[in-house]
């Protein structure tokens, strides 16, 4: 293509509405427009982009066994309400009427869709497993859309769902899409991790999240460096190891004053102990139920373990009045001695003794507290976050927490919603069974604004060569010389030929513009076309990944450019790895 017949409209200034690096360079790159909050027009490169994301993952699933369909967007409100969703989902479902007055939401994913199908079809076992996917816009109408493609309300997505009639079958359908995106984000070039994750609001048994490894992430992993364990530091276990404290040196409670000790750094330094030593005890509603959750004082409660241990769909901090009711006492000085609801303590409380813990009286708290003796415990659990003192769970190796960009995501979902929907088969004996089901979903849009995130630099992007919008770019310095503008126009149409696409640069414009531009649309090769190279019998060439410079022969460009190419990619894999 020619940069002259494109919609290439790039931005000199980075827009002030954006955010993070993926939004100001897909801005300024020409590749997305704002339309309104959280939605955005992909101009024809950001376009390009989106199609080379998503050949890779049709043909990777094509290879797992996955058929490919579409779907509506918009879905009736009756299937919802019959997977039990419909109440359940939160605001970011939109939900509206039609003039029928029946009602509808746009689709934040298919589960409901795809049962309903399925199970109008598939009446034997001998028809399962089935396995099917579709690449296709979603919205979720978040409260908060922010740094583009990122967190948007509307974007693609590829959502992939299987059917099998044994659990042995289900795991083996989850595993081969498991194998079948470590491959895609491999081939896309990205630097990734496959994490264990909490299953949300869509339900499941266990899932796995893929997660990007950038600084502009906003979920937070834990990783081992001497095993494969990996986690998000919502669903991270904790190791623990009993210490077998002795408890029979720790002296009877003692209530103290602590005037105005509200924090914990307070009631450290009032009473002069480590915050290790202090018992935080925070009131929480458990769709509604008051519960405590006590953990040490330099550690945090992990909401995510805390919904899941109470099997609730909502979990939040109980507000001043509810605390004050319960505890008797204002925020700050709550404790676990003689509290009157669900007591949940951290395991790591479980080892220590000769603890220092709110007394449920203002301005006061006990000194000396053994959680065994002193008060009455409901359950010892897991329910902190992890940090990097802890050893890995697996192989008790060395932890680190960084950064990801969640890009896909695979659950496995057992019976929730076939169950719910009677989605059932007849097994081989005549009998009906309810099908087993996974799902599997990749951010397309989202993958391509975190490989922006990782590959960046104060030029511009630097697209992975599977992502970018072209191969090569192809820069004509001087259109208007004729021999230049000959020469630029031949290698086009030879490389053409070989299956390089190409995007040239014929603009007449300055060649510093035209490298600027180069630059910033990150496409992985450059070729220059020049009036001092041709002199030579040479064209400049330029890896946008490294910045490396050289020069190739014009008398056998194809072949010299085929084997450049070759080892930018091999720079590009060196990397990866």
């Amino acid at each position: 293509m020619r940069f002259s017949q494109c919609y290439i409209p790039t931005l000199k200034e980075t827009p002030a509405e954006a955010e993070v690096v993926s939004h100001k360079l897909l801005l300024r790159a020409g590749m997305v427009r704002k339309l309104t909050s959280g939605m955005y027009t992909y101009l024809p490169l950001g376009l390009r982009v989106l199609d080379k994301i998503s050949r890779v993952i049709r043909e990777e699933m094509a290879t797992a066994g996955y058929q490919e369909l579409l779907m509506p967007m918009v879905q009736p409100a009756d299937l919802w309400k019959e997977s039990g969703r419909w109440e359940h989902y939160g605001k970011e479902l939109l939900r509206f009427r039609d003039r029928n007055d029946r009602e509808y939401c746009l689709g934040p994913t298919h589960e409901e869709v795809i049962t309903d199908l399925v199970r109008g079809e598939v009446r034997s076992y001998r028809q399962l497993p089935v396995r099917l996917y579709q690449i296709q816009t979603k919205f979720r109408d978040e409260i908060r859309p922010r740094f583009g493609l990122m967190r948007g309300r509307e974007f693609v997505m590829k959502d992939g769902y299987s059917f099998d009639a044994t659990a042995e079958g289900a795991e083996k359908s989850y595993w081969e899409c498991h194998a079948a995106y470590k491959r895609i984000f491999q081939r896309l070039g990205l630097r990734f991790r496959p994490v264990e994750a909490d299953s949300g609001s869509i339900g499941g048994n266990f899932s796995h999240e893929f997660m990007v490894l950038a600084e502009a992430g906003e979920d937070t992993i834990a990783f081992c460096h001497d095993c494969e364990y990996a986690a998000n530091v919502e669903r991270a276990e904790i190791r623990h190891q009993a210490l077998g404290t002795p408890r029979d040196a720790c002296p009877p409670a003692e209530c103290v004053p602590t005037p105005g000790a509200h924090t914990v750094e307070d009631v450290s330094a009032m009473l002069g102990v480590p915050a290790s030593s202090v018992v935080k005890t925070l009131i929480f509603l458990a769709d509604g139920k008051p519960v405590a959750v006590l953990v040490r004082g330099d550690r945090e409660v992990n909401d995510v373990k805390l919904k899941n241990l109470c099997h609730a769909q909502d979990v939040q901090m109980a507000d001043a009045a509810t605390v004050i009711a319960l505890t008797h006492a204002p925020v700050g000085f709550a404790g676990p001695v003689g509290l009157d609801i669900p007591v949940y303590a951290d395991n790591e409380l479980m080892d220590g003794t000769d603890y220092v813990a709110g007394a449920n009286k203002a301005d006061s708290h006990w000194k000396h507290v053994d959680l065994y003796r002193d008060t009455r415990v409901t359950s010892w659990v897991d329910v902190r976050m992890i940090t990097t003192e802890d050893a890995c769970p697996r192989c008790g190796g060395r932890l680190e927490l960084t950064h990801g960009i969640e890009v896909g995501h695979v659950f496995m979902l057992g019976r929730k919603y076939s169950d719910a929907m009677h989605a059932t088969f007849l097994d081989e004996n005549g009998k009906e069974q309810t099908m087993i089901m996974g799902c599997y979903g990749i951010g397309v849009s989202r993958v391509a604004a975190a490989a922006i995130e990782q590959n960046h630099d104060e030029h511009g992007i630097v697209f992975p060569p599977a992502i970018a919008p072209f191969d090569c770019l192809l820069l004509n310095l001087d259109p208007r010389n004729e021999a230049v503008n000959g020469k630029a126009e031949e290698i086009y149409r030879c490389l053409q030929s070989t299956g390089v696409e190409v995007l040239l640069d014929d603009r007449e414009e300055r060649p510093g513009v035209k490298f600027k531009d180069a630059d910033l649309l990150g496409i992985p090769l450059q070729l220059v076309v020049g009036g001092k190279g041709l002199a030579k019998g040479v064209v400049e060439c330029k890896d946008r990944r490294s910045g490396t410079k050289g020069e190739l022969s014009v008398d056998n460009l194809t072949q010299a450019f085929a084997a450049w190419s070759a080892k930018v990619q091999d720079g590009w894999d060196a990397q990866q790895a």
